[in-house]
């Protein structure tokens, strides 16, 4: 007998051309591609943001994905029907419209595919010999069709992640350099500018202004122009301690050098405290 697959969900549940499309990418895929279940759901965890799911709807899908026996998803056998009782029980106990709620959230991100029965129930018809011939409750079959996709989603996130790492790093080393250096100019007295023009307390002025726009949503895009402001600040203030360390102390010794920095003309002292708390990168 001629079996016939649903595509369209029961009751007053709509479809949609996104589940249309769905539907299309699971139908297209190779009978012979594979996917190992559990790799493919670590990628679609790392990717949750680019998906648009959350975590509690990923252990909905951890918990269909425990009613299908095989580790690897091919062929045409990837429905499983699990009652809502059974799927709650595996989703650590989940209220019944938590979990509706989520189930509709990975139809909607195209993760599974609804495959209702004529009354709405889930269930198997099995044939003479015990094996399934017709399935009706939720298609796994777009996680093999979309495996390439979720795994590239999930090294741009990796990527994007490490990168947002590597700036806050940047800035964090920037701001403890500057800090230092600027605390060891004042020290040593190190002139600033041009014949000494300028002053320590400037440098300061402009290390505050630059750590002053650190916004509190920290991103790459926002983070990337004040690592490199930051980096260039850095750079310039220890060019200035190394030129004054490579010139000859007239005076011939260090302990004559800081006797030096007592007099009338030295700055006043500058409170490096507060930039040490606004550089901080959340």
């Amino acid at each position: 007998m001629e079996t016939y697959q649903s595509t369209t969900p029961f009751g007053r549940r709509t479809l949609t051309l996104a589940h249309v499309a769905t539907q299309v990418a699971a139908k297209d895929r190779a009978p012979e591609k594979a996917v190992h279940k559990w790799r493919i759901y670590q990628a679609i965890c790392d990717a949750r943001t680019r998906l648009g799911v959350s975590e509690r709807a990923l252990a909905v899908l951890n918990a269909l994905l425990t009613f299908h026996p095989e580790t690897v998803l091919t062929g045409e056998d990837l429905v499983v029907f699990p009652s809502n009782a059974q799927l709650a029980r595996r989703a650590h106990g989940m209220a019944p419209a938590t979990l509706r709620r989520h189930l509709a959230v990975l139809v909607e991100a195209g993760l599974i595919i609804r495959r209702d029965s004529p009354n709405g129930k889930r269930y198997a018809r099995r044939n003479g010999e015990g094996e399934v011939e017709l399935a009706f409750g939720f298609d796994l079959g777009p996680l093999v069709a979309r495996a390439e996709e979720f795994e590239r989603l999930a090294a741009e996130v990796a990527a994007a992640e490490r990168a947002l790492k590597l700036v806050r790093e940047r800035i964090t080393l920037c701001r403890r350099d500057i800090t230092k250096m600027i605390a060891t100019g004042v020290e040593a007295g190190v002139p600033v500018g041009p014949a000494g023009q300028g002053s320590w307390t400037e440098v300061h002025g402009l290390f505050r202004a630059i750590l002053g726009r650190m916004p509190r949503v920290a991103t790459l895009a926002a983070l990337e122009p004040i690592a490199a402001e930051l980096t260039l600040l850095a750079d310039e203030v220890l060019s200035l301690l190394e030129n004054h360390a490579n010139t000859p102390n007239p005076s011939g010794n260090e302990s004559q050098d800081e006797r030096h920095i007592q007099n009338s003309k030295s700055e006043a002292p500058i409170d490096l405290e507060p930039a040490l708390q606004e550089g901080r990168v959340a």
